[in-house]
């Protein structure tokens, strides 16, 4: 395993690191190469044995009076529902407790930052601003909570940006305030159990608009309560906010009503796009995130048909709302991004006779809210852990079959689809669910259902 970066100031320190996944694994090899003596764990022995036997001390016994920090992998708790024995040991010893992104904004303190965290759309808007910045031929990298681990990116210098998703998680263990554009696109319940609750993760979720020393622009969505409280109450505290939005005009912001993207930051309300011309921006959630990359796009120097012809040639994200094949007239559409029930209303959302395969490890309050939406499905196909739970949920309200895994789902969904066959009909594989009873990632759950698809469709897929 290679760094491409190497962090200061480490010499002869001795530091500890938990999870050897991704961002850990990533994370001990750049600590090793920075002149650091790396103390590493994980719990898996399978990811032990892969990583530098040197490393390896079993951190439930190291002296914690010799260590200057732990890095710990977001996914492990720190905090709620109850910290990891080794995160509570560093607790006890006083001992900082950080994530890698902590340490690339070390690695590289001059290069521009972007963060982007929320409950829905971070992955498609950091994605969407990447693109934005390489189409105008600016230096970046896009990475943190999706894709590539934080010190895996190359280096950027001082004409880099580096494009950061930020979880929840990784906003409580990055204690520096870093970003000079820094968004926050919506708050929707999610991840309770690892903050203690609602009040904890709109705190953890906040943390993303701290002000920052030099500056910095917070772009924030208003088109939810918990967000427009935030706006209010930070919009004078600092860090200078653009509320945007895809419901309401508003003055000195960035709306998207109705796909119509217009710019009032400078009281001009100037037209910039219509977004329903663009087919892998789809919907008012799609809309809202294509303000947030527009404001970001122009505080980073891009021109206006800059960032236009970015918009009309964006791709796309891999799992969300993703077209992977047309049958007849049936349409099948990857959405396995989706892994809370918000986030698959907003699929729901964009279509009619939907014949939907949902299901996995269900969150908190499964189904709730998407009520509405339920005379868009023509058929649920129930699949993983929640179908017996989602079953009580749907009730009456919406044919459902218990199919158990994917392929019996797809397949039992294809040829209902295909019987009924009715004008605008679409297969959607948007589980509102996480992944990890039958996959070991959202990603893997979506490449199973393209495959499938291509089969039906004869390779073609």
């Amino acid at each position: 395993m290679t760094a491409a970066l190497r962090i200061p100031n480490l010499n002869g320190k001795i530091v500890a690191v938990l999870g050897l996944g991704r961002s850990g694994g990533t994370a001990a090899a750049s600590l090793a190469a920075s002149g650091a003596t790396v103390w590493a764990w994980d719990d898996n022995e399978a990811a032990r044995t892969a990583i530098n036997g040197d490393w390896l001390v079993d951190l439930t016994k190291a002296d914690w009076s010799q260590i200057s920090f732990l890095l710990i992998s977001p996914g492990i708790p720190h905090l709620h529902p109850k910290p990891h024995p080794v995160a509570a040991l560093a607790k006890a010893a006083n001992v900082p407790v950080i994530s890698d992104i902590e340490l690339l904004v070390q690695a590289q303190p001059g290069a521009r930052y972007v963060t982007i965290t929320g409950t829905n759309g971070k992955s498609t808007t950091t994605t969407l601003i990447g693109h934005l910045l390489r189409q105008a031929g600016k230096k970046c990298e896009i990475g943190g909570n999706l894709g590539q681990a934080a010190l895996s990116l190359e280096p950027m210098g001082l004409d880099g940006i580096y494009v950061l998703e930020m979880s929840s998680y990784q906003l409580e263990i990055t204690p520096t305030v870093f970003a000079d554009i820094a968004i926050l696109l919506n708050i929707t319940p999610d991840h309770l159990d690892r903050h203690g609750g609602m009040e904890g993760y709109i705190a953890a979720k906040t943390l993303a608009l701290a002000a920052k020393k030099r500056g910095g622009v917070g772009i924030i969505g208003v088109d939810d309560e918990h967000c427009r409280k935030i706006y209010g109450d930070l919009k004078d505290a600092g860090r200078r906010l653009i509320p945007i939005s895809a419901e309401k005009t508003l003055a000195k912001s960035v709306s998207a009503v109705k796909g119509q993207l217009i710019d009032d930051i400078d009281g001009k309300r100037e037209k910039i796009i219509d977004l329903t011309t663009i087919a892998t921006l789809p919907g008012s959630h799609n809309w809202q995130n294509a303000a947030a990359a527009y404001v970001a796009a122009r505080g980073l120097g891009l021109s206006r048909d800059q960032i236009v012809a970015g918009l009309k040639s964006y791709p796309g994200l891999a799992h969300r709302q993703e077209l992977v094949a047309t049958i007849g007239k049936v349409r099948y559409v990857n959405d396995s991004k989706a892994t809370n029930a918000d986030a698959a209303g907003k699929a729901l959302a964009c279509y009619e006779n939907i014949y939907w395969i949902i299901g996995g490890r269900a969150k908190e309050g499964g189904l709730a809210g998407l009520e509405s939406f339920y005379p868009r499905i023509r058929h649920a196909f129930l699949i993983g852990e929640a179908a017996p739970a989602f079953a009580k949920q749907l009730g009456r309200a919406v044919p459902a079959t218990q199919c158990g895994t994917l392929d019996k789902a797809l397949a039992a969904a294809h040829v209902l689809a295909q019987k009924e066959n009715r004008d605008g009909a679409t297969v959607l594989l948007s589980p509102a669910c996480a992944s990890w009873d039958q996959y070991p990632n959202f990603e893997v759950r979506g490449d199973h259902f393209r495959g499938l698809v291509a089969q039906l469709a004869g390779g073609k897929a």
